[in-house]
């Protein structure tokens, strides 16, 4: 289809569609076969933004259609991983324990086992009952290193050293404080990245990840480094991804999101 056409047929969806709810929208925009774009809605909550979303695809990572996607790609080392990869390369000791939480198919240690010395670290994924499943079977193909103890329960973890979480938050629908009171004890050190964060209130859209739209949150900058304050963690770096900036196509006037990292460290 050409480029004329294309707009011709998205304006017309878009004349047939107006007044409709944003799932119903959504859904003959897709139909129609034009490409979607990555972000769509804004939501107070997890909740609200599933309530909205297509009722004809998954809403959710917990899916064995939706875990798998992109795996190849997430165990590359991206520019977004070097504050990562520097703040363990200092922290890591021999017979440390990290857990990795959402940590997908173990795809940070397959990208940092030839840069980082990780053989005498003991390293644990917990991620959700899906993605376990589908890392459980790649440690039986030999696609996942079979080092790695996977998880789906975060209260069966044990104590650990440092607490990675890269790429988690946007998806957790939960405080992280809520995460962390559910450890054993409260990791002396926890790695942060890509933390999608805005000036203005918390946001959750919907987004596009295979044929799913799975809600993502942005966070209240000030109010989440309010909260990792109030857990008992001093800030002790922080860091911007300017290529992870996020805009939401049918809300643009709310600005592109921040993407973040941060290295905390237990208070004393």
């Amino acid at each position: 289809m050409r480029p004329r056409q294309m707009a011709k047929s998205a304006l017309t969806v878009a004349r047939r569609t107006v007044g409709l709810p944003a799932a119903t929208f959504w859904g003959r925009l897709m139909a129609s076969g034009i490409r979607p774009p990555a972000f769509v809605g804004a939501y107070p909550d997890f909740d609200t933004a599933r309530a909205n979303a297509p009722k004809t695809a998954p809403n959710t990572y917990d899916d064995d259609t939706v875990a798998p996607l992109n795996f190849k790609v997430m165990c590359e080392v991206h520019i977004w991983d070097y504050p990562v990869i520097f703040w363990l390369e200092r922290l890591l000791k021999p017979d440390m324990h990290v857990l990795d939480a959402g940590g997908h198919f173990g795809t940070k240690y397959i990208a940092f086992q030839h840069i980082l010395a990780l053989g005498a670290i003991r390293w644990t994924v917990q991620d959700l009952p899906a993605t376990i499943r589908g890392a459980r079977a790649g440690q039986r193909r030999g696609d996942v290193p079979g080092e790695i103890r996977f998880l789906d329960d975060v209260t069966q973890a044990e104590s650990a050293d440092i607490l990675l979480m890269s790429g988690l938050l946007q998806y957790l629908d939960r405080p992280i404080a809520e995460l962390v009171s559910a450890l054993p004890a409260r990791p002396p050190h926890i790695v942060l990245n890509k933390v999608a964060t805005r000036d203005g209130p918390t946001v959750v859209t919907l987004e596009k990840i295979g044929t799913a739209r799975v809600p993502y949150q942005i966070r209240n900058r000030e109010a989440f480094e309010a909260d990792l304050r109030a857990m008992g963690y001093v800030i002790r770096d922080s860091w911007t991804i300017p290529s992870l900036a996020r805009v939401i196509a049918t809300h643009p006037a709310l600005g592109a999101s921040t993407s973040r990292g941060y290295y905390l460290e237990r208070a004393a």
